[in-house]
């Protein structure tokens, strides 16, 4: 029960990574506060956070928007009086194109739910944060760690959503909340089942002949579940990382070594 009796916010709530992170931080104990656009989503995921036995608030929120994203801290707090963890999961995928090439327009747009999305819930929840002496964890990506064409847009975005990471734990630990990041490598859930699934059909192989391929490149010959990267943001956001901030902790199954 890492997260006993906390409150965690997760924003960006969808299937895979969004659930997962929701779910297990009931199963460890925490209430946990719903954000995303999707109405219908968020009273499946919350529906799976009462079965777990913790309590639930689903709140459809637009957090690009500022005054959506006053509410939702306002709905929070007002339900459950604090908040320990926000974990800012929302993002979205730029155009899959060189830098050269990609619509400038497309990185702004990306821009703002990737990085400034993040800061906004931050700031707004900077207070109750500091009250609790809690702390943030982003979900950031491997992206971080190559340079593969045609993954620029989307690295510069997470590039940027790092950096916000760094410096707010340089300005918010003095106040006693941490700030951490989370990088996921693949992360084996239906979105990326389906990719595979149409790559093979390209190609005409077998899908498990696709992942195969991507596995054989980890140490440990396969990929992360959604379930294994959210443990590793509950225990970012746990008081086993009391001494934890301004890092990012890679979960890749070891692609990458960092």
């Amino acid at each position: 029960m890492l997260m006993a009796d906390k409150v965690v916010l997760v924003s960006g709530v969808g299937p895979g990574l969004g659930c997962a992170l929701a779910v297990r931080a009931a199963q460890a104990g925490a209430d946990v506060v719903l954000a995303a656009r999707t109405e219908s989503y968020l009273a499946e995921v919350a529906g799976k956070v009462t079965a777990a036995g913790r309590r639930a608030l689903a709140v459809p929120t637009d957090i690009t928007d500022d005054a959506a994203a006053e509410r939702l801290v306002e709905a929070a707090l007002a339900e459950f009086g604090r908040v320990d963890t926000l974990v800012n999961n929302a993002f979205v995928m730029p155009p899959m194109r060189s830098l050269g090439k990609v619509d400038l327009g497309d990185l702004r747009d990306s821009f703002e739910i990737n990085v400034l999305a993040a800061l906004r819930l931050t700031r707004l929840l900077t207070p109750a944060l500091v009250d609790s002496g809690g702390s943030v964890v982003m979900i950031n990506s491997a992206v971080l760690r190559h340079s593969r064409r045609p993954f620029g847009p989307y690295k510069l975005s997470k590039a940027g959503l790092l950096a916000v990471a760094q410096n707010l734990a340089g300005e918010l630990g003095p106040l006693g909340v941490r700030v951490n990041s989370v990088a996921p490598g693949w992360i084996w859930a239906d979105s990326l089942r389906t990719w595979f699934e149409y790559q093979a059909a390209e190609r005409a192989v077998p899908a498990q002949q696709i992942y195969d391929e991507i596995a054989v490149t980890t140490d440990l010959r396969r990929l992360p579940e959604p379930e294994e990267v959210a443990d590793a943001v509950l225990f970012l956001a746990s008081d086993l990382a009391r001494g934890i901030t301004g890092q990012c902790l890679d979960v890749n199954c070891g692609e990458f070594h960092h």
